[in-house]
């Protein structure tokens, strides 16, 4: 049997055989960005992080891995669980701390259960339970995992929904003419007419990737990151440094779009790429009409068409991404209750809030910008798993 070793910082595994243990399509769990978080200084105690990554190992060799972290609050998780940890004041229990298997501060799908087989995978989910048990914690919480891990969990992992804003290439789009032709005549012309006022602007937009970056540019980035942070009151937690690290370690992944008015950035968007997907992240700019929404999404769109990229997931939350192109799609969490009359209880409140987010789904469904004949480009996706 695998040996179970909880692990305080990925620094003590070396990055080829974490990195092992996936395929590298998705670059929120590669051993450069996760270790970098931890030695850049974006995780600390202080804010609710404190690194407990869980590992199986076969002598020296590790065979599976979860990112893990344990929480005494619920800050940078965004699978809100606000009303839990209430329900357990009320009775004089303690939700905090919790352990949570994720990325920090990314809402993104993507591989949670590290394994090289279904095998590997449910033996992490059984070591999830037992540390719980051993370290008498109330809960153990795997956010956005992949619709295959999903599969995996027993039934007592109870399951939470929520809806995300992607786009998606049907496969025929070559150019941004084809994907706009591929709506209806207003949004396709208010598109336009978005992007014409930044051109009227004598705005110039610039793909930067990390390997092409300069100290300005990577500067300027974590300005514009740190004043959208400021203007929305939010503490912001990514360090220049931090910037720097993935410029160095991931210089393909890291996918900068920058606005420029002459010589001087006004505005730029942080993304990852992966295989087959560009991952928004991050974005701060000039109050200037139609920069954020080209900054933001048409470069983007432009380059995943350019790049022959199949999906664009722009971040969590806004219904405005569904006039332009970014339909909804229904991500996933599975959540460990250690008290039977909690779990209990809970499961009756997932299943109704998952009813709700399907129901919330359709609706928004329904106004796709996209004509008759296309409205199947993108939506509730129907290969997701049901609650």
């Amino acid at each position: 049997m695998p040996v179970v070793r909880l692990i305080p910082s990925l620094s003590c595994i070396p990055a080829a055989d974490w990195d092992a243990l996936h395929d590298g399509g998705n670059p929120f769990v590669c051993h450069a960005f996760l270790c970098g978080l931890e030695l850049t200084g974006c995780l600390r105690p202080s804010w609710g992080w404190t690194p407990h990554h869980l590992t199986l190992w076969q002598g020296d060799e590790l065979v599976a891995a979860a990112p893990g972290y344990l929480k005494d609050n619920s800050h940078g998780e965004f699978v809100f669980d606000h009303a839990w940890a209430h329900a357990y004041a009320r009775y004089g229990q303690d939700y905090f701390p919790k352990w949570l298997c994720a990325v920090p501060y990314s809402p993104v799908t993507g591989p949670r259960l590290l394994a090289r087989d279904d095998a590997g995978r449910l033996a992490l989910l059984r070591a999830m339970q037992g540390l719980v048990e051993s370290e008498q914690l109330s809960s153990a919480h795997v956010n956005f995992p992949l619709p295959g891990e999903d599969a995996l969990f027993p039934r007592d992992w109870l399951p939470r929904l929520d809806v995300q804003y992607h786009w998606r290439n049907p496969g025929r789009w070559r150019t941004f003419d084809d994907y706009l032709a591929a709506m209806d005549h207003k949004h396709r012309k208010n598109i336009r007419q978005e992007r014409a006022k930044v051109c009227r602007a004598g705005i110039e937009l610039r793909t930067i990737h990390g390997d092409e970056a300069g100290e300005a540019e990577l500067e300027a980035m974590h300005g514009f990151y740190l004043k959208t942070f400021d203007d929305y009151g939010n503490s912001p937690a990514l360090t220049p440094e931090f910037i720097g690290h993935l410029a160095r370690t991931m210089p393909r992944s890291l996918v900068m779009f920058m606005a420029f008015d002459g010589a001087v950035p006004v505005a730029a968007a942080l993304c990852l790429r992966g295989g087959d997907t560009l991952y928004g992240r991050y974005w701060g700019g000039e109050n200037l009409p139609g920069l954020h929404f080209e900054t933001c999404y048409y470069q983007g769109i432009d380059y995943c068409l350019r790049e022959g990229l199949a999906r664009f997931e722009p971040g969590a939350q806004g219904e405005h991404k569904v006039a332009r192109g970014f339909l909804p799609a229904l991500v996933h969490s599975r959540h460990w209750i250690a008290d039977p009359a909690f779990r209990e209880a809970l499961a009756r409140w997932c299943g109704e809030e998952a009813m709700s987010v399907r129901r919330y789904a359709a609706d928004i469904g329904r106004h796709s910008p996209f004509r008759a004949v296309d409205a199947c480009v993108e939506g509730v996706s129907s290969n997701q798993t049901q609650p």
